[in-house]
């Protein structure tokens, strides 16, 4: 995904902003704890494709 893209996308829920987790390529809020998907490249940014932060990045 292209850098500059994150740097314009926003939370859909806060309008803050997101940060690209590295080892699955989920943006992130903090704010709101949620991990949006990314798939085929592809930012999913529904409120109802966002999993909590936690259970998005099974250890």
């Amino acid at each position: 995904m292209d850098p500059q893209l994150i740097d314009v996308l926003v939370c859909p829920l806060c309008k803050g902003p997101l940060e690209k987790r590295l080892s699955d390529g989920a943006l992130l809020c903090h704010a709101d704890n949620l991990a949006f998907p990314v798939r085929d490249g592809i930012p999913v940014m529904l409120v109802e494709q966002a999993v909590p932060i936690q259970s998005a990045n099974p250890a």
